[in-house]
């Protein structure tokens, strides 16, 4: 017997869209940011990059968004995970892609389920959570 697993993601126009609503409030924040989003599985779906961002920030904001994805969780929750079990931090740290501060955030259809991830790198930890909340809010998903 074959099994077949149906998978929720999301889609290129919400993807899209998320980076344009992440973009409009790094404007009313007055910083430059660059953002990814991904689908369920990590995997780019859209990009966007500031004229002023930082270069570095490109990859930052694509590893967020994948480290998000990846795990399930927003990339800050990392820093307590580190503090609670430091001997993880030796291990993880190391590891490609693991972005452990806060600009990745997974996102969730009304169901619950993951259907994919935005990162944001550019601005302050806090701005960069701004604006993906923003986004995540403004495509109608959690």
């Amino acid at each position: 017997m074959t099994t077949i697993i149906t998978e929720k993601s999301i889609s290129r126009k919400a993807s899209i869209d998320a980076c344009l609503f992440a973009i409009k409030k790094a404007e009313e924040l007055e910083i430059d940011i660059n953002v990814s989003v991904v689908d369920n599985k990590g995997l780019e779906m859209a990009f966007l990059r500031m004229e002023n961002s930082f270069i570095i920030s490109i990859d930052i904001a694509k590893d967020k968004a994948y480290t998000s994805a990846s795990f399930g969780f927003p990339t800050d929750k990392w820093t307590e995970i580190f503090k609670e079990m430091p001997h993880l931090e030796q291990g993880f740290s190391n590891r490609h892609r693991l972005i452990p501060f806060g600009g990745g955030l997974p996102i969730f259809d009304e169901d619950g389920i993951k259907v994919g991830a935005i990162g944001v790198s550019g601005g302050t930890e806090e701005e960069d959570i701004i604006c993906a909340k923003h986004a995540i809010k403004k495509i109608g998903l959690k």
